[in-house]
């Protein structure tokens, strides 16, 4: 769980994001001290640099998005209940065939 120091850096790096301005560990100092947050003095330059250079939109529109496998395996393709249907007659079987090879008059540990 996000200790409250590195929860203020994210808020003040939100608000600074927000408000179209340069996030760096000055500006989100600023914040923390005006909210009276006591924090470690390395979190602000930590997530400064954490950040500088990246694109906190796209950071923040990723943040939930499921990997390309999820999205995959979530929307089957049309048809996909045909097919459902097929592997489990399969399955079925399968099964039976497996019952019928079972019982060959002997065990393994015989």
């Amino acid at each position: 769980m996000a200790s409250t120091s590195e929860l203020a850096c994210v808020y003040s790096a939100l608000i600074l994001h927000d408000d179209d301005v340069a996030i760096t560990a000055d500006k989100i100092e600023t914040l923390v001290k005006a909210a009276k947050i006591n924090v470690e003095p390395f979190w602000p330059g930590l997530f400064a640099k954490a950040l500088q250079g990246h694109n906190i939109a796209d950071l923040i529109l990723s943040a939930g998005a499921p990997g390309a496998g999820g999205a995959v395996a979530a929307a089957p393709a049309a048809g996909g209940e045909a097919k459902a249907e097929e592997k489990k007659e399969e399955a079925k079987k399968e099964e039976s065939e497996e019952e019928s090879d079972d019982d060959m008059g002997f065990g393994l540990f015989d």
